[in-house]
C-alpha cells in the first residue's frame, strides 16, 4: 500500500466543503482505504499560482448554472486527500466521487458544488 493525493478543484463555501469531505469519507471507507491527511489550498504548491486563477472557470459555471443567485461565501480551492490503498482502490473511490459530485452526466442540471478533478 502507498499514499495516493486526491485533488479536487472545487468553487465551494464551508458548508460544500463539508459536504465533499463526507464523500470522500464514505468512497474511502466503503474500500478499506484509509485517509491519512487532507487539506484546503488556496494557493497551488510550487507553482504560486492562486486556486482563484486556476479555477475560475467553476465560477463561471456556477453564475451560469445558478442565474441571478449569490455566490455567498463560495470561493475557489482545492481539496487535497492522502489516502493510503492500492492504485487500483485509489482510481475506483476517484470514480466513485466523479460520479457522485454531479449524478447526471447526460442530462442538464446544476452540480451542488462545481467540481474540477485535477
Amino acid at each position: 500500500m502507498r499514499t495516493r493525493t486526491l485533488r479536487f478543484g472545487l468553487y465551494a463555501d464551508e458548508e460544500g466543503l463539508d459536504w465533499v469531505r463526507e464523500l470522500v469519507a464514505e468512497a474511502a471507507g466503503s474500500r478499506s482505504a484509509r485517509i491519512v491527511g487532507e487539506s484546503i489550498a488556496r494557493t497551488l504548491p510550487g507553482s504560486g499560482m492562486s486556486t482563484a486563477d486556476m479555477y475560475d472557470f467553476l465560477a463561471e459555471q456556477w453564475a451560469w448554472e445558478h442565474p441571478g443567485q449569490s455566490s455567498g461565501a463560495r470561493e475557489p480551492v482545492e481539496l487535497r486527500v492522502r489516502l493510503v490503498c492500492s492504485l487500483r482502490t485509489w482510481r475506483a473511490i476517484r470514480k466513485t466521487l466523479i460520479r457522485t459530485l454531479c449524478p447526471e452526466p447526460d442530462a442538464h442540471h446544476a452540480c451542488r458544488v462545481p467540481w474540477f478533478a485535477a
